[in-house]
């Protein structure tokens, strides 16, 4: 049996865009793509591109800081339904996407931030992400936020409090463009229920 099932939810693609420096260096203007090549290593010019990575403070129980891991944060991903929420109770009319570090914005799938680990999102012509895991509020986008909006930023971590989006990387390499529409597709597997004996 395959550890994979196809679901029958799908979300389109609203915005591409990439990050090339880290999220609290970024401009205030917006820099979005209209298509996105992907390869094994992600997005060529995003700022966490790469095969590997060195190890930030996500993994600081792991690794010492800046050991050299797999990459599996190549690409962030938020949804559109939930970043409008996450403006609307900060006071922001709208999000802009580059605040928050988004490479990719979807559509359609609710609750996203919490799909499980290890699904899969594949677009049209086979390009294929898989979820790492909830990409949790950090204070980065919150500075880039206060500078766009003075006295807004500090909102953010407790407005995108489950709401942030995943990390992501390339499992198939391909292309994303503006208005694809991708499946998903999760994995085969009961939730976690550890069970202890005395």
């Amino acid at each position: 049996m395959p550890p994979l099932i196809p679901t029958t939810h799908t979300a389109r693609v609203t915005w591409l865009g990439y990050q090339p420096v880290p999220v609290e260096k970024l401009v205030i203007t917006s820099a979005p793509l209209a298509v996105m090549p992907l390869t094994f290593a992600g997005y060529d010019g995003e700022v966490h591109a790469g095969l590997t990575r060195p190890s930030c403070s996500r993994v600081l129980k792991l690794y010492p800081r800046d050991t050299e891991i797999r990459n599996v944060r190549q690409l962030s991903i938020v949804s559109a339904e939930e970043m409008a929420e996450v403006a609307r109770d900060m006071g922001l009319a709208t999000m802009d996407y580059t605040w928050v570090g988004a490479s990719l914005v979807l559509e359609g799938i609710p609750d996203f931030t919490h799909l499980p680990p290890s699904s899969r999102l594949q677009g049209p012509d086979g390009v294929t992400l898989v979820i790492d895991m909830e990409n949790l509020p950090c204070q980065e986008p919150a500075v880039t936020i206060e500078k766009a909006r003075p006295g807004l930023g500090k909102g953010f971590k407790a407005a995108a409090a489950g709401k942030r989006g995943v990390t992501a990387w390339v499992e198939r390499e391909g292309i994303l463009r503006l208005g694809d529409v991708m499946t998903l597709h999760i994995p085969a597997q009961r939730p976690w229920e550890p069970k202890f004996v005395e």
